[in-house]
């Protein structure tokens, strides 16, 4: 996929969503390579991270005393249930082809449940998912109500961090208006499908915005009782936050000093990371990834062949055995030979012809023999 599209400043609004007169030049990560396929590998492996082991019970199916009869008496060797009087007694067990019995393969704790993957990897996806929510149609394809929102990405003042009651988060982001996009979790609040919902997960819910911070000063005490809205610090970012499913796109809301400590945390193609011990935002494979512009470039047509106008159409071999015109090309004395070939066939017949006349009493099996002893017909 390609790079966002970048200026170089972005404006910051005060929390009623006035201009506040400062401009924040923008990190180099928004200019990083979006690749969403690494965003998705990075994604599925670090999700695997959290799962919770399960196994049956280790004696499940082999709770009973069962013992195979043997051979010899017209029935299979599988083992079975002691005791007369019931109808228990005599029944297959443990197999798992067994009413009662064991399941194939059961299941164990000891599975690998954890899979590790590449530091740089990870920070590949962060930096691709942080550029991602930088692109307003990626954003809006993820289904956020972005309609109203002055700019992206969003960067707001500090102020913000101060809050610590929900009706100022809620009157803050009405200012700003990312409220649609609240609602918007709150319509789409159902039943899980599947057994969740029997397991304390009942109704799942959409992703609304997501508000990076620096400091935390009561933003998290005033935002967390709103559905949908995801709490971040900008040194702990999350590949599961800012990319939910693995889809990038995620609606993000700044606040100043955060927006601001994205080059010294990432750094830039230039100068390293501050936090991360010589780190350096990825190379992208190609800077113009415009295919268009690179094949109508003038300094590529230079260099290629023009193209061929000429048209080649393909034709069909035809037989030369079969089709006269086929072999006169291939031999012209061919249309000589087949006349000679067809007067010797013509004065043969003739000769078959007269003989007949002369001598009546001709077989067919003696013609032949007359016609090659060439006989002179009296």
């Amino acid at each position: 996929m390609a790079t966002s599209s970048s200026r170089p400043m972005v404006t910051v609004y005060t929390d009623t969503n006035k201009k506040s007169g400062v401009n924040v030049k923008l990190p180099a990560c928004f200019k990083a390579e979006i690749r969403t396929d690494i965003v998705n590998y990075v994604h599925t492996n670090v999700r695997c991270n959290k799962r919770q082991p399960y196994a049956v019970n280790k004696y499940a199916g082999h709770q009973t005393s069962a013992e195979s009869w043997g051979t010899g008496r017209a029935v299979a060797r599988i083992p079975r249930v002691r005791g007369g009087g019931t109808h228990r007694s005599g029944q297959g067990a443990f197999g798992n082809m067994c009413r009662g019995g064991r399941r194939f393969g059961p299941t164990r704790v000891w599975r690998k449940w954890h899979t590790k993957t590449n530091k740089n990897q990870r920070r590949y996806a962060l930096v691709s998912a942080l550029a991602a929510t930088a692109v307003p149609s990626l954003v809006m394809s993820k289904g956020h109500m972005i309609q109203q929102i002055p700019e992206i990405p969003l960067v707001v003042s500090d102020d913000v961090q101060e809050y610590t009651k929900t009706k100022q988060a809620i009157k803050f982001l009405r200012n700003i208006r990312a409220m649609p996009d609240v609602k918007k979790v709150l319509k789409s609040k159902r039943y899980r499908a599947g057994r969740g919902k029997m397991r304390n997960r009942r109704k799942v819910l959409r992703r609304g915005p997501c508000i990076i911070f620096d400091k935390d000063q009561g933003i998290r005490r005033a935002f967390r009782n709103i559905p949908g809205v995801t709490l971040l610090n900008v040194s702990f970012l999350n590949i599961l936050r800012l990319a939910p499913g693995g889809h990038v796109g995620r609606f993000c809301i700044w606040t100043e000093s955060a927006f601001r400590r994205l080059d010294s945390i990432y750094g830039t193609w230039k100068k390293a990371s501050k936090t991360k011990n010589q780190y350096n935002l990825p190379m992208p494979k190609m800077t113009i990834p415009d295919l268009r512009k690179l094949v109508n470039s003038e300094q590529i047509k230079e260099t290629i062949r023009p193209p061929r106008k000429t048209v080649t159409r393909k034709t069909i071999k035809k037989n030369p055995l079969k089709n006269p015109g086929a072999m006169h090309v291939l031999n012209p004395y061919s249309v000589v030979q087949k006349r000679a070939a067809k007067m010797l066939q013509v004065k043969a017949a003739e000769r078959v012809r007269k003989l007949l006349e002369d001598r009546p009493g001709l077989t067919e099996a003696q013609i032949p023999l007359c016609v090659e002893a060439n006989v002179n017909v009296v």
